[in-house]
C-alpha cells in the first residue's frame, strides 16, 4: 500500500564546523609546576625536537646523532629443508597426530624413536592426549590437526621441525621435533609438546 500523505519530508543541509583547538587548558607555568624539577644528582632532559628546521638547539651548538653500532652480518642464510626432509617430518608428525587422536597405539611409535629416548617421547604423546580428555575412537574426524608445520635441516642428516596443532576446543599446541638419520631412515630424538 502507499502512503498518500505526500511527499517525505526534506532533511537539514549538513553544515561543516571548525573543529576545537587541541591545545591544553592550562598555560606553560602550570605546567611546569606539576614536573618535578631535576635534582643535583639528576640530568635534565633535552626535550627540544632537533629534527625540525628553525627550531632546536641554539645557534653554535652541532647537534650529532647518536651512532648505532651495526649487528654483525649472519655468517649463512637459514637452513632450508630437502623434499626428502620435508616428506619425513610430515609423515613422523602424521603418525603422532593419529597416535594423539586415538587411531593408532603409541607402540607404533617405537621403531621410529631413538631406544633410549622411546620413553620421553611416549610421554609427550599422553601429555597431549590427556589435554583431549577422552578419547571417541568411533569418530571419522580427527581431533587434533596440524595447522602448520615448519621445516628446516641445520645439518645433512638432522631435521629439526615445529608444528601448530590445533584441538577442536579452539585451543592451538605447539609441537618440536628433531629427527636424525640413522642408516636408511629417519629416527625421532627429541619430542616436546608445549
Amino acid at each position: 500500500m502507499v502512503d498518500s500523505c505526500g511527499p517525505a519530508p526534506s532533511r537539514p543541509p549538513v553544515r561543516l564546523r571548525p573543529a576545537p583547538p587541541l591545545d591544553p587548558p592550562f598555560a606553560d607555568d602550570q605546567l611546569a609546576d606539576l614536573w618535578p624539577r631535576p635534582s643535583a644528582a639528576q640530568l635534565a632532559l633535552d626535550l627540544v625536537d632537533a629534527g625540525r628546521p628553525g627550531r632546536g638547539r641554539p645557534v653554535g651548538h652541532p647537534t650529532r646523532r647518536p651512532t648505532v653500532p651495526r649487528p654483525p652480518r649472519p655468517a649463512a642464510p637459514p637452513a632450508t629443508a630437502t623434499p626428502e626432509a620435508t616428506r619425513a617430518a610430515h609423515r613422523f608428525v602424521g603418525t603422532c597426530l593419529e597416535v594423539v587422536n586415538g587411531y593408532r597405539p603409541p607402540g607404533q611409535l617405537r621403531p621410529l624413536t631413538d631406544p633410549l629416548r622411546t620413553a620421553a617421547v611416549l610421554d609427550q604423546l599422553a601429555l597431549a592426549t590427556s589435554r583431549l580428555g577422552p578419547v571417541r575412537r568411533r569418530t571419522t574426524r580427527p581431533m587434533v590437526r596440524l595447522r602448520r608445520l615448519r621445516v628446516c635441516q641445520p645439518q645433512p642428516a638432522v631435521i629439526e621441525a615445529a608444528a601448530v596443532l590445533a584441538a577442536p576446543n579452539g585451543r592451538s599446541w605447539a609441537m618440536a621435533v628433531r629427527l636424525e638419520r640413522r642408516g636408511p631412515g629417519w629416527i625421532c630424538v627429541v619430542l616436546q609438546i608445549l
